[in-house]
């Protein structure tokens, strides 16, 4: 097992957990879970390896240990409280996503320019004017953000939260903020992401149709 983890083995840690989290089997394989996922085998067999000492040779690993040593590594065993800011579209939807709760996140509140003095609420998330932001994240002790206002709004709704002493943003605004030294930010760009699976998707149907056009010709 290693003390620390590299930031690719970190990102696939999820994809794992909520894997074996609907398993109802006591033991389960590298194997398993590389063709459950569609991932290749030896890559899965060096992470859960990097995280699990349970393993054994064609046995596999316990279930529980495993689950138990991810939700550890993820650290999902220690909550945390988060804020949106911007109450648009994507901040609302966010707002009354469910599956925060699986990895121990609670958004504790969001912000918007345009709410209203006085706090409402999108489902059980309560909503406050920007200029709560500080007070609301010194006295909650929030240091994570999730930033989902316009690009133009990005770089000043970046500065707030900073300055509020957040000290993590989770950036879904199209815009690439600047930070202090010390803030970690996490882009998230849903359409380079879309125009990843259309290349990714083109270049399988791509090799398929030279696969085939390979076979009829033998």
């Amino acid at each position: 097992m290693q003390s620390t983890l590299s930031k690719a083995t970190l990102g696939r840690l999820p994809l794992y957990l909520q894997f074996i989290r609907t398993m109802n089997t006591e033991k389960v394989s590298a194997t398993q879970i590389a063709k459950g996922l569609g991932l290749g085998e030896v890559q899965v067999r060096k992470d859960l390896a990097s995280v699990c000492a349970a393993g054994m040779p064609k046995v596999g690993y316990p279930v529980q240990a495993l689950r138990q040593d991810m939700e550890k590594a993820l650290k999902t065993d220690v909550p945390i409280s988060a804020v949106i800011v911007g109450a648009g579209k994507l901040g609302s939807a966010l707002m009354e996503y469910d599956g925060f709760g699986d990895y121990g996140v609670e958004i504790a509140a969001a912000f918007d320019c345009r709410a209203p003095s006085d706090s409402f609420s999108r489902g059980r998330v309560p909503v406050y004017p920007m200029g709560q932001l500080a007070p609301f994240c010194a006295s909650h002790h929030i240091q994570e953000g999730i930033l989902t206002v316009p690009a133009a709004s990005a770089q000043s709704a970046a500065d707030e939260m900073t300055a509020a002493g957040l000290k993590a943003i989770l950036n879904f605004a199209p815009y690439p903020i600047r930070v202090p030294s010390g803030v970690t930010v996490v882009q998230e760009n849903i359409a380079l992401s879309l125009a990843y699976l259309h290349m990714t998707a083109s270049e399988t149907q791509r090799q398929e149709e030279e696969e085939q056009y390979g076979n009829q010709n033998l």
